[in-house]
């Protein structure tokens, strides 16, 4: 595998491209926005400076990483002559349908379909195509340049000899890919999002407050980040898409998502990309502060 696309530049998308790029590989960035992709490029430059700032690259990687980057805003001419597409779209189940929908038609029968989603099912999504047995999860860490897990989930019909590739390829990137089975929230989030909601419960019943939850999951948990300054990081529109995705997966009402959550979505209270949420960010030191806790 020598030819990669990645579909979205946001985080996880610029995230992606960055490490395969600076492995080697020759990325193509696909997003609809030519603004999105502009602001992809600028946040993997400012993170190749924060690497060389640190030693951890010489100049001329970052010269080649960048390099090996080729923007597109059609998706067909994107995922042209590539060997693996990973979808690292809006985590909606009809966004993600159409898209794999799309890339069957667009791509060759030998090209893997990997999506970066992380909760819904990679079955699923496979039966939009007519090669599930091509289609795989590939669920990195945020943020991704950083992060050394890669959840691998394969699906119903997932074939032995794409979840190797897959699972091969992750090494090679200095990744350490762990195999789990296709049901709602995988491993990584059917834990994390019961404990992020439950702290939000915890707020929303009046027990503490948010700094004294985050402060004793911290220092009594030894959490590098508490979960409700991680739900920030997040997203807390992703936190309750993955919830919703885990709920009506199971029909428990364990993962049920706290009204507070709920409410604060629709008041588009959603973290450090909105500028608020549990905590306020509007002052820009302040959420590259928290973001530099994972970096």
């Amino acid at each position: 595998m020598k030819n990669i696309a990645v579909i979205g530049a946001g985080t996880m998308g610029n995230g992606i491209a960055h490490v395969f790029a600076q492995n080697g590989y020759k990325v193509n960035l696909i997003d609809i926005s030519k603004e999105s992709l502009e602001k992809g490029m600028a946040t993997i430059t400012r993170n190749l400076d924060r690497m060389l700032a640190k030693e951890k690259i010489k100049a001329e990687d970052k010269v080649h990483t960048l390099k090996n980057i080729t923007t597109f805003t059609e998706l067909s001419k994107g995922v042209s002559g590539t060997d693996l597409v990973i979808e690292a779209a809006t985590e909606q189940l009809d966004i993600k349908l159409d898209l794999f929908k799309e890339l069957d038609a667009v791509t060759g029968p030998d090209t893997i379909l990997a999506t970066n989603t992380s909760s819904i099912s990679i079955t699923q999504i496979a039966a939009a195509t007519e090669k599930p047995k091509k289609v795989i999860g590939m669920h990195f860490m945020n943020p991704v340049p950083i992060m050394g897990l890669v959840e691998i989930i394969r699906g119903y019909n997932t074939s032995d000899g794409t979840t190797k590739i897959i699972m091969d390829l992750s090494k090679k990137l200095g990744k350490t890919p762990t195999e789990v089975n296709d049901y709602p929230g995988f491993v990584a989030n059917r834990i994390l999002m019961p404990m992020i909601n439950e702290a939000i419960e915890t707020l929303y019943n009046g027990v503490a407050g948010v700094e004294e939850i985050d402060t004793v999951m911290k220092l009594g948990m030894a959490h590098p980040m508490g979960p409700l300054q991680l739900a920030d990081f997040i997203g807390l529109d992703v936190c309750l898409s993955i919830l919703n995705v885990m709920h009506n997966g199971f029909k428990n009402p364990k993962y049920a998502p706290c009204p507070l959550l709920v409410n604060m979505v629709m008041a588009k209270k959603l973290g450090i990309k909105s500028g608020e949420g549990f905590y306020d960010y509007s002052n820009s030191k302040k959420a590259e502060m928290v973001a530099a806790q994972f970096k």
